[in-house]
């Protein structure tokens, strides 16, 4: 009986130490491709991210969510949205392993923003397309920094990375906001490159 009181002990304390949490934080994400750069504002929980976009044009706040499987793109200055059916190239590029990978080289170490990160040359292979990557990996929080396609001509980083809780209502269509039946404007800026 002393035994398994001990055992169950050990076990609640490590369930302490070592619980599953969902991924949650925010920050900044700065895309350039070719030279040109896009900002944006992430809320990211697990199966829902909001983006609010600092780029001009009719879209300016994307609400992606997986769990329902649509994704919400709003137009604040008319108050009006519009829903598309959720599809993988709306996901973010925030695991420590990229889609496809093949290999994986450590070639340095590097502190970003206070986060000591692990760099890494990293080889992909969709059907035929192979592609290099530099990846930066942070070891305290176990989150990619930054990625970079190796010729340069595509760079995504987070920056003022905060793990946190994000409030549900970030991921919820604002009350007052309608339906846009037609929408014909071009879609929010993509996360990824094209073949990730």
């Amino acid at each position: 009986m002393k035994g398994w009181l001990i055992f169950l002990a050990c076990t609640s304390v490590l369930s302490v130490v070592s619980p599953t949490h969902a991924l949650e934080f925010t920050a900044d994400q700065v895309i350039k491709i070719n030279g040109k750069s896009r900002k944006a504002n992430i809320y990211y929980r697990d199966t829902m991210w909001r983006i609010e976009h600092h780029t001009t044009g009719p879209v300016n706040v994307t609400i992606v969510r997986k769990d329902k499987q649509v994704v919400w793109l709003l137009l604040s200055r008319m108050k009006h949205f519009k829903a598309i059916p959720y599809s993988p190239e709306h996901d973010l590029r925030v695991s420590e392993t990229l889609e496809g990978e093949v290999s994986r080289e450590e070639i340095g170490k590097e502190v970003r923003e206070g986060h000591p990160t692990i760099l890494y040359e990293v080889t992909t292979k969709h059907g035929e397309q192979v592609d290099t990557y530099y990846q930066w990996v942070a070891t305290d929080i176990h989150f990619p920094m930054k990625l970079a396609k190796k010729d340069g001509s595509w760079i995504m980083e987070y920056q003022h990375v905060k793990m946190r809780s994000v409030p549900d209502s970030l991921f919820k269509l604002p009350v007052n906001f309608q339906p846009l039946e037609e929408f014909d404007a071009q879609a929010p800026p993509e996360s990824s490159p094209s073949g990730m």
